[in-house]
């Protein structure tokens, strides 16, 4: 059993049953268009809170125990959402296209080759002007706690080619066991 199935068999530190609130935000700016898939969905929360707005949302993680949650959590409350074990390094195999990816702490889980990878993955299932938006750890936040930290530098570098990085702005992460949360970035980039 891998560690991400196995954490979701209780309540990871990142599983906060609720949206984060920087995606919150950026809901409620417009910057959310059209049909939507959450990339390491987890438990579904943020998922769930797209659709309760009204959009068409997927959702994939690769821990089934994730899944299974979100499924419950979609069921019990009627909400239609679409939750699909998935090998997100291989997301294209889900053969849907969208206008904007949402990503909350999964890029910085990756290893390089696991970044270049995902960029090629994730341009094969955004529409041309689709937007991509990432939260992830960021290198301003001291070592010490959570995962591999995320550089600015490191972002433009893998999203180069075939993308625009629109902006890169700080923003918290947050967690269950930090009440005032992680330093982050929240980035915004689109498909060209």
């Amino acid at each position: 059993m891998g560690f991400f199935d196995e954490a979701y068999r209780g309540t990871p530190p990142w599983d906060i049953g609720r949206a984060q609130r920087e995606l919150i935000a950026l809901e409620e700016e417009g910057g959310i268009q059209g049909a939507v898939l959450d990339v390491g969905c987890g438990k579904g929360d943020n998922a769930l809170f797209f659709a309760e707005k009204g959009y068409q949302v997927w959702g994939v993680d690769a821990a089934p125990a994730a899944i299974e949650a979100a499924r419950r959590k979609a069921s019990e409350r009627g909400i239609p959402v679409t939750f699909m074990v998935m090998d997100i390094l291989r997301i294209s195999g889900i053969g849907q296209t969208f206008d904007t990816v949402i990503d909350s702490g999964f890029f910085h889980t990756l290893t390089d080759p696991g970044r270049l990878q995902y960029a090629r993955e994730l341009s094969l299932v955004l529409k041309p002007g689709g937007r991509y938006f990432m939260l992830a750890f960021s290198d301003r936040e001291p070592p010490g706690y959570g995962p591999r930290r995320v550089t600015q530098e490191e972002i433009r570098t893998t999203f180069f080619n075939g993308w625009q990085v629109d902006w890169i702005r700080e923003a918290i992460f947050e967690s269950r066991t930090r009440p005032e949360g992680s330093r982050a970035w929240l980035s915004s980039i689109t498909k060209i």
